[in-house]
């Protein structure tokens, strides 16, 4: 049975964080082990379009965490920790944090992105202007990169979309050039 199919009926056809019925997609929640149904939510494009966008974050759309924080699958849990630690500033998600329990394992998975860090302590990952990068925006490539272990040579111009960070270095980041996944050193690339 496929992913979408599993979490559509684990959610009951539902955004798992709002609780909306249309527009619904599996979003998978970074970074992930193995992947598949326990590191993924079902959830709505207003939700995924705010998690992945800090610029578009409408707080009141967040108040449906006060539910979902008490969700039974651990990617939901993780989701609404990782909001709720990017609005604590606003008061209200900080009083739920301070409700919200995770096991271990769970808060270390949470905190892998650097959400609920002080900004002193987060990683930041800034092209080769010094802008600053973020999960899923498009680069390109501002010279030709041997990639190590094969043959093929990323070429300059080239662009990698929907980019992921890697949580521990702030020179990498990873994306797919010509099919094939690859890490980027980040003083290579140019945000579009």
């Amino acid at each position: 049975m496929s992913i979408e199919r599993e979490l559509n009926k684990r959610s009951g056809s539902k955004c798992e964080l709002c609780g909306a019925e249309e527009n619904l997609k599996v979003y998978e929640v970074l970074p992930t082990k193995k992947g598949g149904l326990d590191e993924s939510i079902l959830a709505c494009s207003t939700c995924i379009d705010q998690i992945e966008n800090t610029d578009n974050v409408d707080l009141n759309h967040w108040r449906c965490l006060n539910d979902s924080m008490w969700n039974e699958n651990v990617a939901v849990q993780v989701v609404a920790w990782r909001m709720l630690s990017r609005l604590r500033a606003a008061g209200w998600p900080q009083e739920l944090l301070d409700m919200m329990y995770l096991d271990e394992d769970t808060l270390e998975w949470a905190k892998a992105t650097g959400e609920g860090e002080d900004d002193e302590n987060k990683i930041i990952h800034r092209d080769s202007n010094g802008v600053i990068l973020e999960h899923g925006d498009s680069v390109v490539l501002i010279k030709d990169l041997k990639v190590k272990g094969s043959s093929m040579v990323a070429k300059q111009g080239t662009a990698v979309r929907n980019i992921r960070l890697d949580h521990e270095n702030a020179e990498y980041i990873e994306g797919k050039v010509d099919g094939q996944q690859i890490v980027i050193i980040t003083q290579y690339v140019k945000k579009i």
